[in-house]
């Protein structure tokens, strides 16, 4: 199953617009004007709005929309139970902590948490043997993830006694892969951490050019940007494209995946929509020219923070508020004068 057309196509010239607003310059400069009586104002000459009233004008819901979102909302139900199944009869840790790996990537384990809580409470308990390194980094990053006191000192092992990493895991690309994301889950006292990202760094560059995908798009992605810092509604798009073209996919994952994706989409196109609307019929943006116009990025900050469907209204809420407090940021950098602040 693809991801729809219509959240495709939405996701693809927004992202042509982020590109055009980028190419005219992230930077803005400032002019100074002079009132009639002698006051002297600085007006920054931000970028205008890319957006306009895209997403009050556009992409409007098909007539048959309910019915396709009730047979959605049947089928996501349906293959949550499967997935729950999948979770509760994993057949050793490594397997359990893969899946909740790959259910936190796809952005669909809010609709486990129960479930991912208890297996991550079993695992915390138990000791990760032998020299598997893309097993022991998983589980440190599971764990560090959700908040459990797990040391660094669990890489000591994968050390020669001299100190530096063993030279056989040189050739390791999906451990060095999974060293390299627990890392930046290190604290200040994690010296081997610090060690373990310059070591994974330079020999995932080093065979980078020689990998095939799906491996060689997930580790360019993590150079790029590693997984602790990337928004998870962009991983959950980038990797259902990885995962769909791995041989182990689970299809029963795959496809709640990209469902629920199309579900989210459709709850946040009609809230940036909402949005768009009250800021429109608010006219501060034509009233205040001197300020941003930058709604839709307000909101689209506030998705990174939470996506989840039941954070509907918060996410409108934060968003104007958040939008009102930039109209108000930018009076008090530029327009207004000491004597009126």
């Amino acid at each position: 199953m693809e991801l729809p057309n219509s959240f495709s196509s939405m996701i693809t010239e927004c992202d042509g617009r982020w590109r055009k607003m980028e190419a005219g310059g992230s930077t803005h400069h400032s002019s100074v004007q002079y009132g009639s009586d002698g006051t002297v104002r600085i007006f920054a000459d931000y970028h205008r709005t890319v957006w306009a009233d895209y997403f009050i004008e556009n992409y409007p819901l098909p007539s048959n929309f309910q019915n396709s979102e009730a047979c959605i909302e049947k089928r996501v139900g349906e293959l949550k139970e499967e997935v729950k199944n999948l979770l509760k009869h994993a057949n050793d840790h490594l397997q359990g902590m893969e899946l909740i790996d790959t259910l936190q990537r796809l952005g669909v384990a809010y609709h486990f948490e129960r479930e991912i809580d208890e297996i991550l409470s079993q695992i915390y308990n138990a000791h990760i043997e032998g020299e598997d390194l893309h097993a022991v980094a998983l589980h440190f990053r599971l764990l560090r993830q959700h908040g459990y006191n797990i040391p660094s000192s669990v890489f000591i092992k994968f050390k020669e006694v001299e100190g530096s990493f063993k030279a056989t895991l040189k050739n390791n690309v999906k451990g060095l892969l999974s060293l390299y994301e627990a890392t930046y889950l290190g604290t200040l006292e994690d010296d081997i951490l610090d060690e373990a990202l310059n070591f994974a760094k330079v020999h995932l560059k080093s065979i980078e050019s020689q990998l095939i995908p799906p491996l060689a798009t997930q580790v360019l992605y993590a150079l790029e940007m590693p997984l602790h810092r990337r928004m998870r509604r962009l991983e959950a798009k980038n990797y259902i494209s990885i995962y769909q073209e791995d041989e182990a996919q689970i299809k029963v994952v795959l496809e709640l995946a990209k469902l629920d994706f199309h579900m989210l989409q459709s709850i946040h196109r009609e809230e940036v929509k909402s949005i768009s609307m009250w800021w429109k019929a608010l006219g501060l943006a034509k009233k205040l020219t001197f300020c941003r116009d930058r709604v839709v990025e307000c909101y689209f900050w506030i998705l990174g923070i939470y996506f989840e469907p039941h954070y509907s209204r918060a996410r409108i809420y934060m968003t104007k508020v958040i939008a009102l407090l930039s109209i108000m940021d930018d009076i008090y950098d530029a327009y207004g004068t000491r004597e009126e602040l």
